[in-house]
């Protein structure tokens, strides 16, 4: 059997690492054993972080329809459930950008909200559990 030299192929893999690793600091991306493991945690990092940018945009979103319903004397959870109770299938994204950009319009669906959520009945005070 013939004697196969793999230098050819640990070349490609090296590379392939300190590729992913371009633009780490230092050793992290020159010596391969540091960059696998800096590329590891980058890879690592980069799956979590997809995720969390989806919770990081909600709260942004959140955060910006309240601000705005503020400014018409009105709480986002009021707001939400007002939305709900007046049939407006508008999402946080939606709301958010127009609570940035088209404050009237949001203004008018902020209004709709208050009248529905006005008109609800309103839930009795909850009941204080009495001990024994």
């Amino acid at each position: 059997m013939p004697r196969v030299k793999r230098g050819v192929t640990s070349r490609k893999k090296h590379k392939k690492v300190l590729n992913l690793t371009e633009g780490h600091w230092g050793a992290r991306h020159r010596l391969i054993k540091t960059a696998r493991e800096s590329m590891f945690h980058a890879l690592d990092y980069a799956y979590r972080d997809r995720r969390n940018r989806k919770r990081d945009m909600r709260r942004l979103w959140i955060t910006r329809i309240n601000a705005a319903t503020r400014m018409y004397d009105m709480r986002y959870g009021e707001f939400i459930h007002g939305m709900q109770l007046a049939g407006i299938d508008v999402d946080r994204k939606m709301l958010a950008d127009l609570a940035v950009h088209d404050l009237p319009a949001f203004g008018a669906i902020v209004s709709q909200a208050r009248a529905a959520h006005e008109q609800a009945p309103a839930k009795a005070p909850a009941k204080a559990h009495a001990k024994a």
